[in-house]
């Protein structure tokens, strides 16, 4: 005798048209329908991520060893209004992206960063403190003297003259290890970076 399939049993959970209970007949309550499990994760692997996969990070000073001289350049183009939300905009990418906060430093051509004059109203030898100590991202002007080399340099192109944003970019690009990143016009930046670069 040949086999009948059965017909599938559909649950009341399913979602679609609902059945009404003959009269007579009590309602049945609906079970819950088993469905696919979630893999196990293992303590200390990373589990599935969500959000934009974000883009590679740029070599760290000590993976670029003697191969490259010079920082990988990276312009983004924003105003003069517009720099520091972009410079901001990029520290939070770089963060994201697992660089460490003591290897960015951010510089401004123009006005002071807000983090920076709010740090400098406590005065200049605490300011200076958390430069040395290199254990956050620190945000100073392009033409201070005191600032030391980080893997990551952030220049926002706010303000200043031709002049003095002439000569920020290269004293930057000194500054930076691995990458230097530009947020300005980026016709003004381009005329004013140094050939080499």
């Amino acid at each position: 005798m040949p086999l009948i399939p059965e017909e599938p049993q559909i649950h009341e959970s399913v979602p679609g048209p609902r059945a009404v209970p003959a009269a007579g007949r009590p309602a049945m309550t609906p079970r819950p329908v088993p469905g696919p499990r979630p893999a196990p994760t293992r303590s200390g692997s990373p589990g599935p991520r969500s959000g934009p996969v974000p883009s590679p990070r740029a070599p760290r000073a000590a993976e670029v060893g003697a191969q490259a001289a010079t920082p990988q350049i990276q312009l983004i183009p924003a105003s003069a209004q517009g720099a520091l939300d972009a410079a901001d905009e990029a520290v939070d990418l770089l963060l994201d992206t697992g660089r460490s906060p003591g290897e960015v430093l951010v510089l401004t051509t123009g006005e002071a960063h807000p983090w920076a004059a709010h740090e400098l109203s406590f005065g200049e030898a605490s300011y200076w403190a958390q430069h040395d100590a290199a254990e956050d991202v620190f945000y100073a002007a392009a033409d201070a003297d005191r600032i030391s080399t980080r893997p990551v340099v952030v220049v926002a192109v706010n303000g200043g003259s031709d002049a003095a944003v002439a000569g920020a970019l290269p004293a930057a690009m000194a500054r930076a290890g691995a990458l230097l990143i530009v947020c300005g016009d980026p016709q003004r930046v381009n005329a004013l970076l140094p050939a080499s670069a």
